[in-house]
Parts: structure tokens; sequence; C-alpha cells
């Protein structure tokens, strides 16, 4: 009866009381963080329109909370290639420019993200958001992944902190990364959504400033 119990609480995600108060530090968190890191943003913006020779700002389609489309937002870090059209980066990628290395290794290409959590696309922890043909082509139980908004952090998200070195190592990362980690990370989110607490998503922040 208890396992019951918790498999219909997960398949309806988060409470409306949980919903709220995990909304409201998103915005707070989000408004604060853009403030604080303004000045950040903006040169990295311009150093990565030069390095990228085009604008600095990347963005692409993503798939949210519901399934439905938004446009995310983070410092471009890679330029164009005709040989390598993978939406899959490992380490080594030759897409990647010398500049967009450090954004990504310091976590600056992040940063515009706030604006998509403030604008109430992403939360600060949540699973991470996906290209269509992921988190969309869930069924069953497993959907419930949707009901909360893809965060920029999260458990799976710091286990997978090195997800490019190990591509890196594999014959077919496209494959293992379908195969092995995406289903990994999926376990990982509806763990999380179940024994949701703002005590976790504070830790989960903290683990990734920190770390």
């Amino acid at each position: 009866m208890v396992a019951g119990n918790v498999e219909a609480n997960l398949s309806k995600g988060l409470s409306p009381s949980q919903a709220v108060l995990k909304r409201g530090f998103d915005v707070m968190g989000a408004a604060v963080g853009l403030a604080l890191t303004f000045w950040l943003i903006v040169p990295a913006w311009l150093a990565a329109s030069l390095d990228a020779r085009s604008n600095g700002f990347f963005t692409q389609r993503r798939v949210g909370k519901d399934g439905r489309l938004f446009t995310v937002v983070k410092i471009k870090t890679m330029r164009p290639s005709r040989e390598l059209t993978t939406t899959v980066t490992r380490s080594g990628d030759p897409r990647i420019t010398p500049l967009g290395r450090f954004f990504r290794r310091t976590k600056i290409d992040e940063l515009p993200q706030l604006w998509n959590v403030l604008a109430g696309d992403m939360s600060f922890v949540g699973p991470r958001p996906d290209v269509p043909g992921f988190a969309d082509a869930l069924q069953g139980a497993e959907r419930v992944m949707l009901s909360i908004r893809p965060g920029i952090t999260g458990p799976a998200t710091l286990k997978y902190r090195n997800e490019e070195e190990l591509l890196a190592v594999q014959t077919d990362p496209e494959a293992y990364n379908r195969e092995v980690i995406w289903p990994d990370k999926v376990q990982m989110n509806l763990e999380y959504i179940r024994y949701w607490s703002l005590g976790r998503d504070i830790r989960y922040i903290l683990d990734t400033v920190f770390h």
C-alpha cells in the first residue's frame, strides 16, 4: 500500500504548495542572480561574439515543462561545422573555441539561463532541458518528468558533470548517450521529483557552485 501511494504521488509530480515554493525560490534567486552577474554576462557575450564571429548568445529550442518548446539562452562556445552536425558534445570537440572551453569550465556560459528561470521556462534545479527526441518521447509514468520545469543543475547534471569526457572515449557517443546515460538520467530525475524538497534544491545549487 505504501509503495502504491508513493507511485501515485510520483505520477502527479509536485504538490501545488511545493510547486509554488519552488517557483517562488526560482523567481527571487534568478532576479538576484541576474543583478549580481550582469557585469559578467555582458563582457562574456561581447567576447563570445568576437570569438565566434557571430552573436555571442547561443539559442536553441529545448523541451520544457509539459513538453512545450522554449528557447534556451547561453553564451556561445562553439562554431558551426559542416562535418559535425550531432547535438552530442564530447571532450575535444573541434567545434568548441578556445574561449568557449574557458566559459564551459567556469560555467560562465550557463549564466544567461537565469533569464530562462526568471521567465518561467526553467528552474534552478531539475532535469536538464534536452533537444526534442528525448524527454518529449517519454512514455507512461516516466512522463512525470515533464511535470516540472527543466533545471540549470540537478542530481543527474552533477553525476554527469564529466559527460563530455565520458562520451569522448565511446565508439558511438550518440548511441551511448541514448542507451546508457539518458535512461540513468531519467531514473535519477524521477527520484528527484519523488523526494523533492527546497533544502535538496539548495544543496544541489551549492554543490554545483562550489565543486
